[in-house]
């Protein structure tokens, strides 16, 4: 009968238990043995620790599904700048997969379904058409949304607090500010009785607006005009139209297709001499008379803050949807001389910033 080491030695000293050999012997074992435990409880360390830094150094990949053309642009540079400052670079612990419909917003759904297929670890919106696009391309990668105007309405969250599901994000609340801006107007025109309102009818957030801004206007005793420019080509002759249909103010809601043609819009209104309002101070850096609505910047950064806690393994249906906390009531005036119009003193007053 094969018997092993340790029988063999504990038979060697059956006879002389307390002999000096035998006592030596039996503590090499015992260091032999703990040497063995400590060496595998090394080795799982290590493991574990390696496991850990592959986890810790997996590169992100983030999706960015714009709609507009030059809107994508800035706005994609905005969220890579705050994802800046929260310590992700490109490359390193971070990539970034950009995608533009470029102001058409039949090619959203192809594009959101190509980010998909790419596997990316969050998908980050700019519009409502976008983020309608990428909640119909799947219902797992997380979705972080900025500019959607009401996304309880447009049924791609449960309610703001508890979004629910895959998606997340900001809304700009536009609905809301669409009531504001009209009073603006009202206040800097106090015989204003006509607006013109240009809104995109192929944005589901625009045709929210327009329905939206219905209440306000009767309240102020405004009748207002729909101006609905689906392409660029049609901007001059809505204008057009719209002065036929004598309105004496403008309001232009947020869309891609506008803020791409912002410059253009801005012309077209001061050649009308007609009294404009916008959604964002860059239509009014562009020659637009007046804006009103939340702080530009605000948006990305809370994006890229709601990315971070994602790929920390918080849930989407855990982040609650965020609203403007900032808002910029901008004027030109150099615009108010063009087309012949005196800014009242108490709206001038109101103003966070003045281009003279």
């Amino acid at each position: 009968m094969n018997k092993t080491f340790w029988n063999r030695f504990l038979d060697s000293c059956s006879d002389n238990r307390k002999s000096r050999t035998c006592t030596e012997r039996r503590r090499s074992i015992q260091n032999l043995k703990w040497i063995g435990i400590v060496a595998i409880g090394v080795a799982f360390a290590m493991f574990e620790a390696m496991v850990q830094a592959q986890q810790q150094s997996k590169i992100a990949k983030i999706g960015w599904l714009g709609t507009g053309a030059a809107s994508s642009v800035s706005r994609y540079e905005e969220f890579r700048r705050a994802l800046h400052t929260l310590g992700y670079v490109e490359g390193k612990n971070i990539t970034l997969e950009y995608r533009s419909a470029d102001d058409a917003l039949d090619r959203l759904p192809s594009l959101a379904d190509e980010l998909v297929r790419l596997k990316v670890d969050v998908l980050v919106t700019t519009s409502t058409p976008g983020t309608l696009a990428a909640r119909n391309a799947t219902r797992t990668i997380p979705i972080v949304f900025h500019n959607v105007v009401d996304p309880v309405e447009a049924g791609l969250v449960d309610s703001l607090a508890r979004p629910g599901g895959n998606l997340t994000g900001f809304t700009n609340i536009a609905a809301i500010l669409t009531g504001k801006r009209l009073e603006l107007l009202k206040e800097t025109i106090p015989k204003l009785s006509r607006v013109a309102v240009l809104w995109n009818p192929q944005n589901p957030g625009n045709a929210l607006n327009w329905r939206e801004s219905q209440l306000p206007a009767r309240e102020l005793a405004l009748q207002l005009h729909s101006m609905e420019v689906s392409s660029a080509d049609k901007y001059e002759g809505a204008f057009i139209e719209a002065t036929k249909a004598r309105s004496t103010a403008l309001a232009v809601m947020q869309d891609p297709l506008t803020v791409s043609n912002r410059k253009l819009i801005a012309d077209l209104a001061t050649k009308s001499r007609l009294p404009a309002i916008y959604t964002r101070g860059d239509f009014v850096e562009s020659g637009g008379l007046m804006s009103y609505g939340g702080d530009q910047a605000e948006p990305y950064r809370r994006a890229a803050s709601m990315v971070h806690k994602i790929l920390k393994g918080t849930k989407p249906a855990d982040i609650p949807v965020e609203q403007p906390k900032k808002f910029e009531f901008i004027i030109n005036l150099k615009t108010a001389k063009q087309i012949g119009l005196t800014i009242p003193p108490n709206v001038l007053a109101r103003a966070d910033s003045v281009i003279r």
